[in-house]
Parts: C-alpha cells; sequence; structure tokens
C-alpha cells in the first residue's frame, strides 16, 4: 500500500507535507468533487480528513445528490494505433474480450508489486 494514502469511508486522499505552510495538506483523489483538508499534525490531519468527508456526505443527503464515489471500474487508456491494434488482435486470439486482456494485465502488474513489497 501506498504510505501517502489515508482512507476513511471508502474514499482515499493522497497526502503531501507543504513545507512553506507547515502543514499536513490532503487532497481526496478519485472524485470529479474537490474535497482537500489540511493539519499540523497526524491526529489533526486525520480529524480535518473525516470531518471533510462527513461534511461532503451530509452536504449531498441535504442536496438530494448521490454522494460520488472513487473508481466506479471505467476509465479511458489512450495508446499508441499499433499497441491498440496487437492488444485487440491478441484478445480476440484468446477469445476474450480487450477489457477482459487489460484487466488480467493490470493484474498482473499488480501482483508483481504485491511480491516485491
Amino acid at each position: 500500500m501506498i504510505d501517502s494514502l489515508m482512507e476513511y469511508k471508502g474514499y482515499h486522499a493522497k497526502i503531501e507535507f507543504d513545507k512553506d505552510d507547515n502543514i499536513f495538506v490532503g487532497q481526496v483523489i478519485g472524485l470529479i468533487d474537490s474535497i482537500n483538508f489540511h493539519g499540523e499534525s497526524v491526529k489533526e490531519l486525520t480529524k480535518a480528513f473525516h470531518n471533510a468527508i462527513d461534511n461532503y456526505l451530509d452536504y449531498c443527503k441535504k442536496a438530494n445528490k448521490n454522494p460520488e464515489r472513487e473508481y466506479k471500474g471505467s476509465f479511458n487508456v489512450r495508446i499508441k494505433p499499433e499497441q491498440h491494434k496487437q492488444v485487440a488482435l491478441q484478445a480476440a486470439s484468446e477469445g476474450i474480450t480487450i477489457n477482459q486482456f487489460v484487466s488480467m494485465a493490470i493484474n498482473d502488474k499488480l501482483k508483481s508489486l504485491e511480491e516485491v513489497h
């Protein structure tokens, strides 16, 4: 797992340290909506993160809006036409879809990363 990430209620935030202001700054990732927070200590940062998510969920409830969920399971990938052709032909030869081929390739890469860690 990436050490600079926090998780709360299924939402993830990337954490960075702002050396100019001497604070930790967090940004929730995987959403179109922008959710940011900060704190001077890990304890303060964690509380701010939890408050930011809780406030977001409360706002959505009051606004009768479905809260965004991160990582819906689909994304666009831009590759070279030749790569696209190779993937399509290889997937067809294996009797699978391009989506299945790409998913398997991603799984293989993630598995190799887990083995390193």
